[in-house]
């Protein structure tokens, strides 16, 4: 998300490097320090929103769970009873919830990532910033003391191998792009096919269910 790629740039920076580009160190650092700050806030504010939708994607994966074991009592109920449509039924509604239940597993894992990623830029991030205020006068002080050292041929070489890195980082946005598009376009081209040979494996399975319950209610 661009909030953490903001917030990487401001861990990576070289604060003595920052300030030796800088016209007015003072201003540059007191500046630094107040992005940061500002950086932080926002990193608080998404670690919270996304520890909430982890909660949430976890209950509802929960919920699907429950509902794949309450239909399934179901089925096994209409085999008592005799009534193997009934039953057929209800293992394609426990087979649906367990579908979903195995969705949310994923979703789930992928938002604790995302909020392990959050936390630990935050961290990251704090540190930054408390070396930042704790050196913000020092690194004025011996910038103070280089200024007279520092050439602009310096400062010309590190512009051009900015622009470079932002050109090469555009060009591989465009390359991922289009190689999405591509898979995206491959994967709908499937979908009809995909879906048939699915729906036929599902009343496969809803048999092989019924015939196991058929079994256990038997013995």
């Amino acid at each position: 998300m661009a909030l953490l790629e903001r917030v990487s740039t401001l861990i990576r920076a070289n604060l003595n490097d920052l300030i030796d580009k800088a016209e007015d160190p003072e201003k540059m650092i007191k500046q630094v320090i107040l992005d940061m700050q500002n950086q932080l806030m926002q990193v608080k504010t998404q670690v919270a929103i996304a520890i909430a939708d982890q909660h949430v994607l976890e209950k509802k994966q929960k919920e699907n769970t429950e509902k794949e074991a309450e239909w399934m009592r179901k089925a096994e109920l209409a085999v008592d009873k005799k009534q193997d449509d009934l039953a057929r039924a209800a293992l394609d509604r426990s087979m649906s919830y367990k579908q979903m239940a195995e969705s949310f597993d994923s979703l789930v894992a992928d938002q604790k990532t995302e909020v392990d990623n959050l936390k630990s830029a935050l961290h990251k991030l704090e540190q930054k910033l408390a070396e930042a205020e704790s050196k913000s006068e020092m690194l004025i002080a011996q910038h103070r003391r280089s200024r007279a050292l520092a050439k602009a041929s310096d400062a010309q070489m590190a512009i051009g191998d900015k622009s470079k890195t932002a050109t090469f980082d555009r060009m591989k946005s465009k390359v991922r792009h289009a190689d999405a598009v591509s898979h995206a376009k491959a994967e709908m081209a499937n979908d009809s096919v995909e879906d048939k040979l699915a729906a036929l494996e599902k009343q496969d399975v809803i048999e092989k269910l019924l015939n196991e319950i058929k079994a256990r209610r038997a013995g």
